[in-house]
């Protein structure tokens, strides 16, 4: 699907294709393809890679446009957090966005102050790092409900997507890096070839937050990672303990079933002729239950 737009009035309005300065491909078919790059000269590396999910993110700088890829975050599902990618050429008159979702421009129909296709770009970068940010702060609220339940069992689908979430902000970290190198290259692309300042500006705001989503997805990434850590030494010393208890029941029964066989044998009996069975039998008993108790007292102190 292709859809094409045109900024009109600071806002981004559709437009017919011979006045259009802004492409919107969506999962192009073989025909759209072949359109784009007979009649756009959109190569056909370019296409491939901007369809591709696990793309780098990259700029490349040519004699007449630029191409870039960048990772966005996709809407969460309840389990993961999963990134995407998207590839855009931009020339000075024509801004071309070949994704697989059609969302990108969403967010910037809303925003003013929208005259060139850079702004259109500009918007779109500053709507994604946006939507990293409020990602993030749904993981934070994500640990801490986590955290309020740490001390308590915890069934396989509370860890699931503990793991899922930590594995999540791997991939967060990582496509957030590559984005602040994009965005680094566009400000000394912008600053050698008269962006205006404005953009210059915007552009530098974006990097700080861009730098500021990094270091929080960092944070939270070893925030999971030793919540996991803690989680497995808790089970570890669960483990211990539990042993331990069966290792004192152990210890302190193994000479009771060695009296209990001696009193269970005709030797008790001759050696305590001289006495009433119920009087030996019960004796024997509360000997046994002294011995036992004494040990278990002894042994717990000790250990």
């Amino acid at each position: 699907m292709i859809e094409c737009y045109r900024t009109e009035h600071g806002a981004l309005l559709a437009s017919p294709e011979d006045q259009a300065s802004i492409w919107l491909c969506v999962t192009p078919d073989a025909t759209e393809q072949s359109r784009l790059c007979g009649r756009l000269g959109v190569s056909v590396q370019a296409l491939e890679s901007s369809l591709d999910p696990d793309e780098v993110a990259r700029i490349e700088i040519k004699p007449d446009h630029l191409f870039l890829i960048w990772k966005r975050p996709e809407s969460f599902d309840g389990r993961v957090f999963n990134v995407s990618s998207f590839g855009v050429v931009l020339s000075e008159k024509r801004l071309i966005v070949i994704c697989s979702r059609n969302s990108l421009l969403a967010g910037v129909d809303r925003q003013a102050g929208i005259s060139t296709p850079l702004d259109v770009l500009m918007a779109m970068l500053a709507e994604s790092v946006h939507h990293y940010l409020g990602h993030l702060r749904v993981v934070k609220q994500v640990a801490r409900e986590i955290q309020l339940q740490f001390d308590r069992p915890m069934d396989s689908q509370h860890l699931v997507q503990m793991y899922s979430l930590s594995e999540s902000l791997v991939y967060y970290v990582n496509a957030i890096q590559s984005n602040g190198a994009v965005l680094a290259l566009l400000r000394s692309h912008g600053q050698k070839h008269g962006f205006r300042p404005e953009q210059l500006e915007a552009l530098n705001d974006l990097i700080i937050e861009n730098e500021q989503s990094y270091q929080q997805a960092n944070i939270h990434a070893q925030v999971f990672t030793n919540l996991i850590e803690a989680r497995g030494n808790l089970a570890n010393n669960g483990m211990n303990q539990a042993l331990r208890n069966l290792t004192l029941i152990n210890v302190v029964f193994l000479p009771l079933n060695l009296l209990a066989s001696v009193g269970g044998m005709s030797e008790f009996s001759m050696m305590t002729a001289s006495m009433p069975w119920w009087l030996s039998f019960p004796a024997l008993l509360l000997g046994m239950a002294a011995l036992g108790g004494g040990m278990a007292v002894a042994l717990r102190r000790v250990a």
